[in-house]
């Protein structure tokens, strides 16, 4: 099931959700989160739509560094014995065809990370390996947003660098139906193929990242994990590719559907 959240002149101003069904968005009557749901009996065209919001108001944004072997090996990093893992503001969430802003306070070495986000449907706390999958409601396409200057040399840590505002960009919707361990994850930047990758090359996988976090701390309904990245970043290249205004980045993960964000200076 592919659960979205949109605003078309069929839900008022503040949007509803809905699943997608071949050519049609039926809405729903709540959130996937708040219950079991129902159709409203209406239907709308994409080209109906006027604005896709972010299939998921995030609780929290949980992220992991260096989970493709050769995405530590393009940064020259050290395999890690246990996920890295570091948080994104959520103010820095972004939707489907959303701008993505590059900040006036750091706007020349932004990246790009086409990631397979998890979306946690209950709340999960010291969860076993083996039960892991029972506490994710589906998944969704990420772009974990970089300012890489902020990352490597000025800060020399991640939190500013990784949560400007519209750095959290996701969707189009959440599947439900879906099994993680092999999909090709890929990222296109104005159509040229940047990453190209497999979740089968992480190093840790679905169910252990999801029992590792709940050791670690509370996992509340609504809270994304971004899982890494695959190799072919923009700041491990050479020469360097960062974005730019007027780029359009694209994240399309089989099985779930393709991501564009359009990218804009910040005013």
């Amino acid at each position: 099931m592919k659960y979205l959240r949109i605003i078309a002149e069929q839900t008022g101003p503040t949007g509803s959700y809905g699943i997608l069904k071949g050519d049609r968005i039926h809405l729903l009557d709540c959130s996937p989160f708040s219950g079991p749901v129902k159709e409203t009996g209406v239907a709308v065209l994409p080209s109906e739509v006027k604005s896709f919001l972010p299939p998921v108001d995030p609780s929290n944004i949980i992220a992991l560094g260096l989970n493709y072997v050769e995405h530590a090996r393009e940064g020259k990093w050290d395999l890690p014995p246990a996920p890295v893992i570091f948080l994104k503001a959520t103010t820095s969430l972004a939707g489907h065809l959303s701008p993505i802003i590059l900040p006036a306070e750091a706007p020349l070495e932004v990246d790009y990370e086409a990631e397979l986000t998890i979306v946690i449907g209950k709340a999960a706390k010291n969860v076993p390996e083996e039960k892991a999958l029972d506490y994710v409601l589906g998944y969704t396409c990420g772009n974990d947003v970089s300012a890489r200057d902020c990352q490597l040399k000025t800060d020399k840590q991640w939190a500013r660098g990784k949560s400007f505002d519209t750095f959290a960009p996701i969707g189009p919707v959440i599947e439900t139906e879906l099994d993680p361990s092999a999909l090709t994850v890929q990222s296109r930047l104005n159509g040229k193929i940047m990453q190209d990758g497999n979740t089968r090359d992480i190093i840790f996988k679905i169910p252990a990242v999801v029992s590792y976090l709940s050791r670690q701390m509370t996992l509340l309904p609504r809270t994304l994990i971004m899982t890494g990245t695959p190799p072919g970043v923009g700041f491990a290249r050479k020469p360097q590719v960062f974005l730019k205004p007027g780029d359009i980045i694209e994240v399309e993960i089989e099985g779930i559907g393709t991501l564009i964000n359009p990218v804009i200076m910040e005013k």
